[in-house]
């Protein structure tokens, strides 16, 4: 009895740790730490919850396919729990417009993975009790980073194909989805021993990682000076009266035959404060990326305030008519959550 306890806490161990710890390294890699740890906290239990789910509809739906496990996990369960934890990540993360950068998305996509995979393991746990090490291994190292690891190129994979602004749509997130339950489907075919395919994905995995980073931080890094640049001459314009002999004002006048004037005279303070707003995120950005301490400007509650009137006031349509202006596309809310707005 003595004996079982360690062995108890050593494939518990296994089963659960491996992938936390990766978690918190590529939360440690990240250069502006944009995910906050409720965020993350967040992503976990979405992840938890839809392995809650998942378990019950794969008890409902293993009788229909006559109890034959091996059919089950090798054809059905793959696109089955996929689909849970791509849901979780594009109604709650990206629908809302939660995830800035490339970086964002594989972090949040693998903690999504993981809260799944803790919960599957921890079932796991209570039913083969008499599983020696390997089993563990297996699950902990290698079952679980398959886990995080698809839901990391599904959330990748979304967040490059939707850049345009506005909500995004459910068919940019079908490429990504389709390569999450294929690589599920293949892990699940046993094309390899369980070792060997553990020991393909703890290699695959962090080579991945660190593509993603360093792609994401390059186009972080792009938009960063190019985004500024044109957010101060922009600002310039509008500060020396020359906005309406811009190309943006042009088009900005041309409006006046769709909406009212004072309408369009709201679009036109909506623009300001967003530029003054994204011009005060970038360079939080900035400074976080060379080290320095930034904090927003008390001002900037008021400005928030301010916009949100503005963008009632307009109505989505007004909305949609100055989208193409604003190139920050569906980045616009983590910058007024970096500025402390909700």
């Amino acid at each position: 009895m003595a004996s079982s306890v360690p062995m108890l806490f050593l494939k518990t161990g296994l089963g659960l740790l491996p992938v936390l710890i990766f978690l918190l390294i590529l939360v440690s890699l990240d250069s502006y730490k944009l995910v906050r740890p409720r965020t993350l906290l967040a992503a976990l239990a979405g992840g938890a919850a839809a392995a809650g789910l998942g378990y019950a509809l794969n008890s409902a739906l293993l009788p229909i396919f006559r109890n034959d496990f091996a059919f089950y996990s090798r054809f059905v369960s793959p696109l089955l729990e996929e689909s849970l934890k791509a849901a979780v990540l594009f109604f709650f993360f990206f629908r809302s417009r939660k995830i800035g950068f490339l970086v964002d998305a594989a972090i949040l996509g693998f903690s999504v993975g993981a809260g799944f995979s803790l919960v599957e393991n921890a079932v796991y746990l209570k039913a083969l009790t008499g599983s020696d090490i390997a089993v563990w291994a297996v699950r902990g190292i290698g079952t679980a980073m398959m886990h995080g690891g698809t839901m990391l190129l599904f959330a990748v994979v979304t967040k490059a194909l939707g850049e345009r602004p506005g909500r995004p749509r459910k068919a940019e997130a079908l490429p990504g989805l389709g390569l999450a339950v294929l690589l599920h489907f293949a892990f699940n075919q046993f094309l390899l021993p369980p070792l060997a395919a553990t020991a393909v994905l703890l290699a695959a995995l962090p080579l991945l990682s660190v593509f993603v980073f360093v792609a994401g931080e390059h186009r972080t890094r792009k938009w960063l000076e190019v985004g500024f640049d044109s957010d101060v001459e922009l600002l310039g314009l509008i500060g020396e009266g020359r906005f309406s002999s811009s190309r943006i004002g042009t088009y900005l006048l041309s409006l006046k035959d769709r909406f009212p004037g004072e309408v369009v005279a709201d679009m036109f303070c909506l623009i300001r404060i967003r530029v003054e707003l994204a011009i005060a995120a970038k360079g939080l950005l900035l400074m976080t990326e060379a080290g320095l301490p930034g904090r927003p400007d008390p001002g900037i509650k008021d400005k928030l305030r301010e916009m949100a009137y503005l963008e009632k006031s307009i109505g989505p349509t007004g909305r949609r008519a100055i989208a193409p202006l604003l190139h920050g596309g569906r980045g616009d809310r983590w910058q007024r959550r970096l500025l402390g707005g909700s």
